[in-house]
């Protein structure tokens, strides 16, 4: 038979290899961890390297303008009351046959478009800035998808205006904009805006 002292020194011996069993195997566990912990750092560090550039090349593409341009023989008086005398818009402007309510700031308006390619939309922008005998902006749409600030400039050039009409889009939807169409409606407008004014203008 086996004395005490000896199943005292082997129940000792059993307790011990538990013990060591059970920190081999909070090691392993921890490594484990600590091994997945550094391979999802990684992969976000490299994500995020890759997403960078692609936000970049997103926002830039996402940003288009429309610029147009023409000089008007008239003062810049006489080309801001044609201009603010939207209720009259119908008689000479082939591109905004119709623009109801009041131009001020803050206050929101009815848009009637027809672009050259026959296509009609009607927008409700608000009026952004009006700067009497210079500049009449409005815009709006939904931030991120689809939004234009409209600006009309008029600016002193030689013996008359010359007048800047442009328009600044942003959102992932400016990719199917018509750019090029309203680029060309642009210049009708500015055209019917010269001969307009040059009509009943006493000269300069």
């Amino acid at each position: 038979m086996k004395s005490a002292n000896q199943k005292n020194r082997k129940s000792q011996s059993n307790e011990v290899s538990k013990v060591k069993g059970k920190e081999e195997l909070l090691k392993r566990t921890i490594e484990r961890k600590q091994g997945i912990k550094g391979t999802l750092g990684t992969l976000g560090r490299a994500q995020l390297l890759l997403l960078v550039p692609l936000l970049s090349m997103l926002f830039t593409v996402n940003c288009k303008s429309v610029y147009t341009e023409l000089q008007i023989n008239a003062s810049p008086e006489e080309v801001w009351a044609v201009l603010i005398d939207n209720g009259k818009y119908g008689e000479w402007n082939p591109y905004h046959r119709r623009v109801e309510g009041e131009l001020k700031p803050g206050e929101q308006i009815v848009v009637e478009i027809h672009k050259p390619n026959g296509n009609q939309i009607t927008l409700e922008p608000k009026v952004l800035r009006m700067i009497e005998n210079r500049e009449l902006t409005w815009g709006g749409g939904i931030p991120g998808l689809f939004t234009g600030e409209h600006v009309i400039e008029i600016r002193p050039s030689g013996t008359g205006i010359l007048l800047v009409h442009r328009e600044q889009f942003n959102g992932i939807f400016v990719l199917f904009a018509e750019l090029d169409t309203i680029e060309e409606g642009y210049q009708l407008m500015n055209q019917a805006l010269k001969d307009r004014v040059e009509a009943s203008s006493p000269g300069l």
